[in-house]
């Protein structure tokens, strides 16, 4: 289908759909897991053996009457494997008293460590379950990425530069591998077809503050838009597409912002064989977190009625309202208490909107 984006193609049999996959917690190798439950198992038989070697005088044996420590051995394995053949058994009142209290509860113990694997599983099963409930219930502004490629993975890595958190990133794919990857670096994933509104919703998009739209394919990410933008109305949507010519496409769709991955290059190509220079402080300014940021942030009450040139920072254009202002616009200043500015700072030095100080 062309709404499918290649990465699904491409995942076969790894694809796997409308599965939310939390970063999972660091538990012990499984031979490491087996070679406990065995050390465990041993040292309740070493134990029961001793209770009974103890008092092996209130112990019978059919054969001979007396018990040994052989008798002993083979006592709490029977027993503890709960076959108990009655060849060997508590006569006095101690012994009875020491089945009662203590080799009944070893026996239990015993018995759970045999079937500790599936009483695991059961246990991990009704974890996920809780873990996914509580991570539904307090998941709230949170931010949806589509594709885990290179185009989403730089998107998150900025994003998280400015202070945003791992578990406020939700990301979605059709690859379960890519999935896996992202689990193992912190990250929530859903896998999935993102064109599909009940995969989104598996991500919580409905509740989401901002959605990035980073898959291969133009026709892919139109649709997601699309869907996107159905379930979420308030929602800021960014978008990334290869043609130019798709980018209206994308806007009518419902995106808030599209990006020409394909021109974008194309410019700073060009930019750096006319002055390389430049072009490596385009680059600089579009990788957040070192050098130089380029940063949105309100105006300052000091700041209201002066002009743009008068601000600590420097400013290269002035948000009011819907309209964005360049710096060396007459109507950009006096700036007002309600516009925001686009500014160039040093790495740090400001935080972005909409992140946690």
């Amino acid at each position: 289908m062309p709404g499918h984006d290649a990465m699904a193609r491409q995942a076969g049999e790894h694809l796997i759909t409308r599965r939310v996959m939390l970063p999972r917690r660091v538990v012990d190798r499984p031979m490491r897991q087996v070679a406990k439950r065995i050390l465990m198992a041993l040292a309740v038989l070493i134990l029961t053996t001793l209770i009974v070697w103890i008092d092996r005088e209130g112990y019978h044996d059919n054969a001979n009457g007396r018990v040994d420590f052989l008798d002993a051995v083979y006592y709490a394995t029977v027993t503890l494997s709960t076959t108990g053949y009655g060849d060997i058994v508590p006569y006095s009142d101690s012994a009875r008293l020491t089945n009662i209290l203590l080799v009944t509860p070893l026996r239990v113990l015993f018995l759970i460590i045999l079937v500790g694997t599936t009483l695991e599983v059961l246990t991990e099963r009704t974890r996920e379950e809780w873990r996914l409930n509580r991570w539904k219930a307090q998941l709230r502004e949170h931010t949806v990425v589509i594709g885990f490629g290179t185009k989403g993975r730089s998107a998150i890595q900025t994003l998280c530069a400015t202070g945003l958190k791992k578990d406020q990133v939700v990301i979605v794919d059709p690859s379960a591998k890519v999935i896996e990857t992202a689990n193992a670096e912190g990250f929530v994933g859903v896998i999935g077809d993102a064109t599909r509104s009940d995969v989104l919703l598996r991500a919580e998009l409905q509740k989401a503050r901002q959605v990035v739209i980073a898959t291969q394919r133009d026709d892919t990410a139109v649709l997601v838009t699309l869907t996107a933008r159905q379930l979420n109305r308030g929602a800021k949507i960014v978008a990334a597409v290869r043609e130019e010519e798709n980018a209206p496409l994308l806007r009518q769709s419902g995106a808030d912002a599209v990006i020409t991955s394909a021109s974008a290059a194309g410019r700073l190509l060009g930019l750096s064989v006319l002055s390389p220079s430049a072009g490596a402080v385009m680059e600089d300014l579009i990788q957040q977190g070192s050098g130089l940021d380029m940063v949105e942030r309100p105006v300052k009450k000091s700041e209201v009625g002066r002009g743009v040139r008068e601000t600590e920072d420097l400013v290269v254009s002035v948000l009011r309202g819907h309209r964005l202002l360049a710096y060396d616009d007459a109507k950009a200043s006096p700036l007002q208490l309600t516009d925001r500015l686009i500014t160039i700072v040093r790495a740090g030095g400001a935080q972005v909107e909409g992140q946690p100080e």
